[in-house]
């Protein structure tokens, strides 16, 4: 999941970014397995009450030690981006938290396993006391009070966000969940809500990520003013549906908040 930041600029100097919250020492207080998908990890440390109040859908930055390495290295922010001290990006990723304990200085969020993740690599051997951080809570999602109706739509690295925005709509609105996963054992419970509707998609063999989410959105013919969007995953099926809602139907950008929130591998010329 990846989150622009805004940007600042000086003359006769390079564009900076503005600096996130500070990383906050953490350590795993309890690591669990929802699915054969999908890890939960409970963080604990003083820092996390600290941490600011944000709108649902928020976002966190986990910092993890780099492959390789056993302890923790803390780096610096160079104006741009976060560098350890030999000049090389660390291992830090960002993931939506499913539940933030200000008063107990505790935090949990989710990591979807798959294969050469550097964050995901971690999580398989990481055990309860191993040493992270966390930086945040960057912008979530502002719920319209006026509308009636929401569409949620996104990928396993979605569930968290998702599950967060079921919690916190309005009981009187309707409801309608999408989640694509890569294989039916990655379904997991997702919260009630009394307008719900969840539908899972099941990946088809060989097909791009996505192209499930990208499908529901294509068969909507239209997005009434009271409707709003909510899409996140793999970024090129979010920019599929961008592209159906914005150039086909014309939909008002204010009415939905579409993330890409990860990209897969590039890979290798031979």
């Amino acid at each position: 999941m990846t989150v622009s930041d805004p940007s600042t600029s000086l003359p006769g100097s390079v564009r900076l970014r503005r600096q996130p919250p500070p990383l906050q020492p953490v350590t795993v207080a309890a690591r669990h397995e929802l699915s054969p998908r999908l890890l939960r990890f409970r963080f604990e440390g003083p820092g996390l009450r600290e941490l600011a109040e944000a709108d649902p859908a928020a976002s966190v930055r986990l910092l993890v030690p780099s492959s390789g390495v056993l302890q923790l290295v803390m780096p610096e922010w160079n104006g741009n981006e976060f560098l350890l001290p030999d000049g090389s990006r660390p291992a830090l990723r960002t993931f939506t938290p499913l539940r933030i304990d200000r008063q107990a200085g505790a935090l949990d969020l989710e990591i979807v396993r798959h294969p050469g993740g550097a964050v995901s690599t971690w999580a398989e051997a990481a055990e309860s006391g191993a040493g992270a951080a966390i930086s945040g809570p960057g912008k979530g999602y502002a719920v319209d009070p006026d509308a009636s109706r929401f569409i949620l739509l996104g990928d396993e690295t979605a569930i968290p966000a998702i599950s967060d925005l079921l919690e916190a709509l309005p009981a009187d609105v309707s409801v309608d969940v999408h989640v694509e996963v890569e294989t039916a054992t990655a379904e997991v419970p997702l919260p009630s809500h009394p307008g719900r509707s969840l539908d899972w998609h099941l990946r088809t063999a060989g097909a791009a990520p996505g192209t499930s989410l990208v499908e529901v959105a294509g068969r909507l013919d239209r997005l009434d003013e009271s409707s709003r969007l909510w899409a996140a995953g793999e970024a090129a099926s979010m920019q599929g549906i961008r592209n159906h809602l914005f150039k086909v139907l014309a939909v008002p950008r204010n009415q939905t908040s579409i993330r890409g929130y990860w990209k897969p591998p590039r890979r290798r010329a031979v």
